[in-house]
């Protein structure tokens, strides 16, 4: 008998799932325990696994489909089974459901939805079209006369009295779909396209809706990196686990927010939320997109603890190994782009936090001293962008004065 496979859920947010590669054709054999497809989630790459022995008689979705969790992907049975398509299953359902039965006759009753044998509201096909999409119960439709079915116009007159007894709802927020607006632009020789990914759609609108919805601000300070680079040199050189900037930074930036609580917060409605932990999210390229692991509580680990779970989160999102947990429920995002010789940019907050970090290049200079003497320095440049309807520049500035001077004295980052 033919077993169909569906599709699993990864995370108990997950919905949906799109078909990055099958691993298996129609007519390959496949043994229980074989991957028979990757799938992409929201933020992960998951391998479907099948059950029985058999042959893949059918595939339902293709590559780049998107299909919902328990819908059916692909059909596995005997060598030479035919699969029926489905068919068997329409059958028993139309099997199950209760036959249709004439229409009663008129009895003396209020002019009200009273539900007909079965429990079925007596209301034609069209009625049921139109309620369904002005979103109205039938149940509480009145027909226009006692004991008739209801019609269009009854539906569309308890609609308007609905409307009426409403007050008006606020304009609508632009909808996530427009981040994606198709002016079918012409192709030229040479061009290809690609479907984009699932975490690269989720990326587009959140960034999209983060842009629409907040009044960013970016404010750069800079700070002098030598005395933390002549830090990080003495203790790796004592060291088999090596520190890198990025730790330091972490540590930091983690110590700062402490220190500087008013940047933890989230807006929610016209309700604001203080956070009461630091969980920082930590950006991470990969190349579908972008993910965001999340080190909870960052100011209550050492140095070295936050460097191995950093390493290790940024590992696993490499792999897509993640789990869901482990990149949600951040407060505060820090976003390094200093590896890639970046010296400046203004980075998109990643909702519901109120700010995100970004970090830039460290970059040689020559600083000129009070007494007049110049000197070679090792400086960089820190960008904070934070939503204006939470955060004033006060506020911000404060936040940057007191991470720069942690990086520029790195015993405070670790004490």
């Amino acid at each position: 008998m033919a077993t169909e496979i569906r599709m699993p859920q990864f995370g108990v947010s997950m919905v949906s799932g799109t078909i990055a590669k099958w691993l298996k054709a129609v007519g390959d054999e496949i043994k229980a325990g074989e991957a028979i497809a990757s799938i992409e989630t929201e933020k992960l790459t998951n391998d479907v696994i099948c059950e029985v022995d058999g042959t893949v008689l059918a595939l339902t979705a293709q590559e780049g489909d998107e299909v919902p969790v328990q819908g059916l992907m692909a059909v596995v049975g005997a060598p030479g089974e035919v699969w029926n398509g489905g068919a068997a299953d329409a059958k028993a359902a139309s099997a199950e459901a209760p036959a249709a039965k004439p229409a009663e006759a008129p009895a003396e009753a209020p002019a009200e939805a009273a539900p007909a044998a079965g429990g079925r509201i007596k209301a034609s096909p069209y009625a049921r079209k139109i309620a369904a999409a002005l979103h109205v119960d039938l149940s509480k439709v009145a027909p226009g006369r006692a004991g008739a079915r209801i019609k269009a116009a009854d539906v569309y007159e308890a609609a308007k009295k609905a409307e009426a007894s409403v007050p008006a709802a606020p304009a609508p927020v632009p909808a996530a779909a427009d981040a994606f607006p198709v002016s079918h632009l012409p192709l030229m020789e040479g061009d290809v396209t690609e479907r984009m990914t699932t975490m690269r759609k989720v990326v587009a609108q959140r960034m999209y809706t983060s842009s629409a919805e907040i009044p960013p601000v970016t404010q750069t300070v800079k700070v002098d990196m030598t005395e933390l680079m002549n830090f990080r040199r003495e203790l790796n050189a004592k060291r088999e686990s090596r520190l890198s900037v990025n730790d330091f930074v972490l540590k930091a930036t983690a110590k700062a927010l402490r220190a500087c609580p008013w940047m933890l917060v989230s807006l929610d409605g016209d309700t604001i939320i203080r956070r009461a932990h630091v969980h920082l999210g930590m950006a991470v390229a990969l190349d579908a997109g972008l993910i965001v692991p999340v080190i909870s509580d960052a100011d209550r680990m050492g140095l070295q603890e936050l460097s191995d779970k950093a390493k290790d989160l940024a590992a696993r999102a490499r792999d897509g190994q993640l789990t869901a947990e482990e990149y949600k429920g951040s407060t505060f995002t820090v976003s390094n782009l200093g590896m890639f010789g970046v010296e400046g940019f203004t980075p998109i907050i990643n909702q519901p936090n109120a700010a995100i970090l970004g970090v830039n290049c460290i970059q040689n200079e020559l600083a000129l001293a009070e007494d007049g003497s110049v000197s070679a320095r090792q400086v960089m440049r820190i960008s904070l962008t934070y939503d204006h309807r939470l955060l004033d520049g006060a506020q911000a500035a404060k936040f940057e004065v007191c991470l720069r001077d942690l990086l520029e004295h790195p015993m405070e980052i670790v004490l």
